[in-house]
């Protein structure tokens, strides 16, 4: 696959209890992400990316610390994907995004993401 048609990118997930799977590395039990409404969820994560976007924070940090995703021990890199390789939400957001830019609320089968386009 040619480097044009890739992306590289990080992201925040939030579960909730309309994720498919109901249980992350912070909460193998799923108790919190069951209890979690879809509102909270994209709540939190609007608060997260205000503090991320007005530099209060930075995104790996974020992302290490309240991501479900097993990807927050990587400050949430996904590392390189192409078409076809994630979630079609989460794909044409990715590759909608200009290097560097910071993504809406994503809404997917997992959960609701930012994502973070890095190459």
């Amino acid at each position: 696959m040619a480097a044009a048609e890739q992306v590289k990118a990080s992201h925040i997930l939030i579960k909730h209890q309309g994720s498919r799977r109901k249980a992350s590395w912070k909460d193998p039990d799923g108790r919190v992400i069951s209890a979690t409404t879809r509102d909270a969820a994209v709540s939190q994560l609007l608060a997260l990316r205000e503090d991320i976007v007005s530099g209060k924070a930075g995104f790996q940090d974020v992302a290490a610390r309240y991501s479900d995703c097993s990807s927050a021990k990587r400050g949430g890199d996904l590392g390189r994907f192409g078409r076809g390789q994630m979630q079609k939400p989460f794909e044409e957001a990715t590759f909608a995004l200009q290097v560097g830019q910071i993504s809406d609320i994503v809404e997917t089968d997992s959960g609701v993401h930012i994502i973070l386009r890095t190459g």
